[in-house]
């Protein structure tokens, strides 16, 4: 039996989305319309901080909060807008992005390398909320 590590996953989903570097992710930004979201958990936010103008939605729950037709749904999300995903290196997010797209989003993406790659390129973070 031949089995796939998470980073085999990580590399197809890749392959199927968009990944964006942290300066097209803060140019995208520019539009007010642009969702950007952070998976990361609660803590993870409350200790390394967010992205200015991020909502929260946890990995775990994405697919509910992304769902029109669940009790979890978050109006911010719709299958026409613009998305953007992130978390901490990346992974999460390229994993949440196919997700979306089998969900039938059609404008994902997600920031490749994650909080870590923002922080790097000195773009501005803030105090979650």
């Amino acid at each position: 039996m031949i089995m796939k590590t998470t980073a085999h996953l990580i590399a197809e989903a890749k392959a199927r989305i968009e990944n964006l570097a942290p300066a097209a992710v803060a140019a995208e930004l520019e539009d007010e319309d642009v969702l950007l979201v952070d998976l990361r958990e609660a803590e993870e936010r409350a200790q390394h901080g967010s992205i200015p103008r991020a909502i929260h939605a946890p990995r775990g729950m994405l697919e509910f909060s992304a769902d029109p037709t669940s009790a979890y749904h978050q109006s911010e999300f719709d299958p026409g807008r613009r998305t953007i995903l992130y978390c901490a290196s990346g992974g999460r997010s390229a994993l949440a992005a196919d997700m979306l797209r089998v969900l039938g989003y059609t404008r994902v993406a997600h920031l490749e390398g994650g909080l870590k790659s923002w922080r790097e390129a000195e773009l501005p973070v803030v105090a979650a909320t």
